[in-house]
């Protein structure tokens, strides 16, 4: 006879009893993820929404995870680690700007029908996303103020916000390497947005124009370029994607909608690096 306790417990050589073992569910703690989904509403369509924004922040968590790793390392002159966490970044806001495809599946009729469940609550209150936009230098105090009623995310953004960027690092690091920075840029108050400098530009010429010489900080540069192009290409499929769902509507975080991120396209965040381009 077979012995079926010994057939239902090895199914081609894979294990089958995890009554006293770890799973793939207990791994990634599905049973958390997984019912972490709540509808305001009884409309079908808002699980694609929730379940867009939750995946959304999930990749933003590993961006974070990348981006401040990737900058201890610029600090200790460790580029080639760096190289790979950016761009593992820019792959990841690839992936992201896919993902703004399902969400245009939402009709506005179909969004019309849950919307007002959403109350004030609004991504432009994702404090991982803010921590995305200062750690790349784009600073301002005034977008701090949403998470004041949660003192742990509040000490933790305004840590981010006393820290150098990403840019900044970069910029020391091109000091160390012996280019002439300023010392306004090197020594500036961390809490302020990055403005243009001539003698950033002019380092960072020297480097495109030679690149064997210096083909390290060559190459921090074009992982620089390679981000910030990914994130414009996210920001701007959400400007795209919001348009096609509620048109000019207001956002439901109080700002302006379409228009609010149409202005937020023109912000800069590696100007020399864009300017250069023209000089070469």
């Amino acid at each position: 006879m077979t012995d079926d306790s010994n057939h239902q417990s090895n199914y081609h050589g894979a294990k089958l009893d995890f009554s006293e073992d770890m799973s793939y569910g207990d791994y990634l703690a599905l049973d958390t993820v997984l019912n972490a989904q709540h509808p305001l509403s009884d409309d079908h369509n808002e699980m694609l929404f929730i379940i867009q924004h939750q995946t959304s922040e999930l990749w933003i968590k590993l961006m974070l995870h990348e981006l401040n790793a990737a900058r201890a390392q610029i600090q200790h002159d460790d580029f080639p680690p760096a190289f790979k966490m950016m761009a593992r970044v820019s792959r990841i806001m690839e992936q992201l700007v896919r993902a703004w495809d399902v969400l245009s599946t939402l009709t506005p009729s179909e969004y019309s029908n849950f919307r007002p469940f959403l109350h004030h609550s609004s991504g432009f209150q994702s404090y991982q996303y803010r921590l995305i936009e200062f750690i790349l230098g784009n600073k301002n105090d005034v977008m701090t103020r949403p998470h004041r009623h949660k003192d742990a995310i509040y000490a933790l953004i305004k840590q981010e916000m006393e820290r150098p960027s990403l840019y900044d690092e970069a910029l020391k690091a091109l000091a160390r390497r012996g280019f002439a920075i300023d010392a306004s840029i090197l020594e500036r108050d961390w809490t302020q947005p990055y403005q243009h400098n001539a003698s950033v530009e002019q380092a960072w010429l020297t480097v495109y124009r030679d690149p064997n010489a210096h083909w390290e900080l060559y190459e921090l540069a074009e992982e620089l370029v390679d981000l910030e192009d990914s994130f414009r290409q996210w920001r701007f499929r959400h400007m795209t994607t919001v348009n096609r769902i509620i048109g000019f509507k207001q956002g439901t975080g109080g700002t302006a909608g379409v228009s609010y991120l149409k202005h937020v396209l023109d912000t800069e965040l590696f100007p020399e690096l864009w300017r250069v381009r023209t000089a070469l």
